[in-house]
């Protein structure tokens, strides 16, 4: 067996997690018709599946650190491929969430130990520019799995996505099977519960690490802020259908598709900070245009979707810098950190998307005014990160 896993390989592992969130998201309102719910409902299986990836991160990069990257990829990406049959054969609402639960607690070891294998092979240095094709393949799968899934919803109803889901997971856990090595060469010495606690204790106390985390979780808010209203805007005030959602999220995907792309570019010319602080200027930008259309023009699919591809390009560009900054600003216990920067920033996410209804009950406004607040705040938590000390080497 090969030393280093394939690029490839750890591109497709990354790929299935968000494959699955996003496919399902332009049918949501559909489902809870068919469903017989209503959306504050349907909503949670958005919700709960960032809460159980939040969760399941925390577990599977400390099980990675003791076990080892490969069983636990393994055994979750079953798992993954479990819940997507629960979930495409679900009659229920309840079962459903069961589906989309087990979806997310087996795809969050992609998301937490893709990463963690791209540094145990290459190093800090060595993995910010390969971060950015990793992120590069999350962002072609959101770009993909939209419209995707609007067209399948409409040609064959909304669990036909989740078949989608079981045959493009099967295929990467046989891959991953026969070509991914193990990577983790210092085993963690304990997962008692208080062995794990001390752990996570001991990577927040980093400040440099608190920074970059917090920096990149709240540009994530600002998109599942976006993307948990966005369906039910199209649908309603904008008389829309799924397919056109799925069409025009293309902007946006592509957007994060080429930030991550000039990532990799900008890498081997400025610094991680640089690179990370024109993404976040960027984002700002464009939350402050999707605000000002909103309060002069009122609601278009341009005014909604053009500023949010702006504000994504910078995530884009800020989001590999950022998680390799976080990561490598610990020292030892790559998978306990890479799962604490998941976890924060998917339970923060989560509490977010689960309020969406309240706000858009309010006033639609407050959902672009939040938006532009997160991208303030990942400046100012980046400028606090960047200005602590690096670890000792």
């Amino acid at each position: 067996m090969k030393t280093h896993p394939p690029l490839a390989l750890l591109i497709f592992i990354a790929m299935a997690s968000p494959l699955a969130l996003n496919a399902f998201v332009p049918a949501m309102p559909d489902a809870a018709q068919a469903l017989g719910t209503d959306n504050a409902t349907i909503q949670l299986t958005f919700t709960l599946y960032l809460l159980t990836l939040a969760l399941g991160q925390l577990i599977s990069g400390q099980l990675g650190d003791y076990f080892g990257r490969r069983p636990v990829l393994l055994c979750g990406f079953g798992l993954h491929v479990l819940g997507s049959l629960v979930a495409a054969l679900a009659g229920t609402v309840e079962v459903l969430i069961v589906g989309r639960i087990l979806q997310a607690l087996g795809g969050s070891t992609a998301m937490a130990l893709a990463r963690t294998i791209l540094l145990d092979v290459h190093g800090r240095e060595g993995a910010a520019g390969r971060m950015g094709y990793l992120v590069m393949a999350i962002a072609l799968a959101q770009a993909i799995a939209p419209a995707v899934g609007g067209l399948l919803n409409l040609w064959t109803g909304w669990y036909s996505i989740f078949y989608l889901s079981v045959v493009m997971g099967s295929l990467v856990w046989l891959v991953a099977l026969k070509f991914l090595p193990e990577t983790c060469h210092q085993r963690s010495s304990s997962i008692r519960p208080v062995a794990v606690l001390r752990s996570y204790l001991l990577v927040l106390g980093t400040a440099r690490y608190r920074g970059y985390v917090f920096s990149t979780t709240a540009l994530a808010c600002a998109f599942y802020l976006f993307v948990g209203s966005a369906p039910y805007l199209v649908v309603g005030p904008l008389e829309g259908n799924s397919a056109q959602f799925g069409f025009w999220f293309l902007t946006i995907s592509f957007s994060f598709l080429l930030g991550s792309f000039l990532a990799t570019r900008l890498a081997n010319h400025f610094s991680m900070d640089q690179v990370l602080l024109s993404g976040n200027l960027l984002a700002l930008t464009g939350a402050g245009l999707l605000l000002g259309f909103y309060l002069v023009s009122g609601l278009t699919f341009a005014s909604l979707f053009l500023p949010m591809a702006l504000l994504v390009l910078g995530r884009g560009l800020s989001q590999p810098n950022a998680q390799t900054a976080a990561i490598s600003s610990t020292q030892g216990a790559a998978g306990t950190a890479s799962g604490m920067m998941g976890f924060i920033q998917l339970l923060t996410g989560s509490l977010l998307a689960q309020s969406v209804p309240w706000f858009m009950a309010m006033d639609v406004g407050w959902i672009f005014v939040g938006i532009l607040l997160a991208t303030l705040l990942a400046i100012a938590t980046h400028y606090y990160g960047w200005k602590q000390p690096r670890p000792a080497i």
